[in-house]
């Protein structure tokens, strides 16, 4: 069984930072593709980055292009999300998922993962 567990959410003002990291237990194959998703309330849940086994396919859902960075450390199970210049249309709760194997076209897709995280809350303030 896959776990994810995300954690590095928070508070910050407009025009600041934060780093969050996505810890995997149980079974995972470093092939898996990763991704970073967010759900504001009263919105779909929607895409924010992706990265691929190897991380040579990285796509950005265009409103956070420029400001945020997807990696993953295979060595340490881990995923991460750095998040600059953050503005207050940020504010969600950010989820990490896997997927044993994905394409292009699904990385940003809610219903291309099967393993997901419980979610850590990011707020901005203006």
């Amino acid at each position: 069984q896959v776990q994810l567990a995300e954690s590095g959410g928070g508070s910050v003002q407009a025009g600041g930072s934060l780093r969050l990291s996505c810890a995997v237990s149980g079974y995972i194959e470093n092939r898996f593709c990763m991704g970073w998703f967010r759900q504001a309330p009263g919105k779909e849940r929607e895409g924010v980055a992706a990265i691929s086994a190897g991380g040579s396919i990285i796509p950005y859902a265009d409103s956070v292009k420029g400001r945020f960075t997807i990696s993953r450390d295979d060595s340490k199970r881990t995923l991460y999300l750095q998040m600059n210049t953050l503005k207050p249309e940020d504010t969600a709760m950010y989820y990490c998922a896997a997927i044993r194997t994905c394409t292009v076209s699904t990385m940003l897709a809610t219903w291309g993962y099967t393993y997901w995280g419980q979610g850590t809350q990011v707020t901005v303030s203006s």
